[in-house]
Order: structure tokens, then sequence, then C-alpha cells
């Protein structure tokens, strides 16, 4: 007898009320750091922005995530030892690891995020759990 209980997997966009709470959360985080003239008050949006993109929407592999959070906390490292705080140099070069990471993962056979159906072939075996790595 298994104690944990199987879960089937799915495919596309989904929200929680937890997502739902965590994005309220941090939306009143980010009007806070902003009412309060914070200079990098941008991070708290960029950072859930692209949680919500990489875990609702294209259901992106944890170790894509963790490598583009690392690159972010350089990126900003960075910019801010230069004394850079303003947001648009940080983002502009972050984008392309986003779109890299984004791109990597719809092109991969385990893809199961937004637009799935159309755009992955494998999804069945996905979805049945017969793709071995």
């Amino acid at each position: 007898m298994n104690p944990t209980p199987s879960t089937s997997r799915t495919c596309g966009f989904r929200l929680s009320l937890l997502d739902a709470v965590i994005l309220m959360v941090g939306a009143a985080l980010s009007w806070w750091l902003q009412s309060q003239s914070f200079p990098l008050c941008w991070i708290v949006p960029a950072a859930l922005g692209h949680f919500f993109l990489f875990c609702n929407v294209f259901l992106v592999w944890r170790r894509l995530e963790l490598l583009w959070a690392v690159a972010f906390v350089f990126n900003v490292a960075a910019h801010v030892f230069f004394n850079d705080l303003d947001p648009w140099p940080s983002l502009l070069w972050q984008t392309p690891l986003t779109l890299a990471v984004i791109a990597w993962q719809m092109r991969s056979p385990w893809y199961h995020g937004i637009f799935a159906r159309q755009i992955n072939a494998r999804l069945a075996d996905y979805l049945s759990d017969k793709l071995q790595p």
C-alpha cells in the first residue's frame, strides 16, 4: 500500500489561492516600498512577476528557476555595486535569460505550461508519465 496518493499530471495555466495571496502581499509590499522611496522597490514586482510566469504560466523546471534567480541576484548586485539603482539596466540584462529559460522549457518534451497542447507533440507521454530522462 502506497501512503502517498498519486496525483494525475495536468497541463496549462494554473493559479491557486496561495499564489493569489502571494501576489497580493507582494503588490502591497511593492506599494509600501515605493511609498517609502526605497530605490530598489522594483525588485519585488520583478521577482514576483517572474515567479508568476515561471510557476503558473510556463511551469518552468525548478533548476531553471534557480539558475534565473542566481543570475538575477548577481545582476542586481553588480548594478548596485556600480550605484546604478534604476530598474531598466538590470531588467534589460535579465530579459534575454528570462526568454532563454522560457524557450528552453517550451522546447522540452516535458513542457506542460500554457499552450502545451498546441506545441508539445509529446504531451500525452508526459501526462501519462511515460517520458524517460
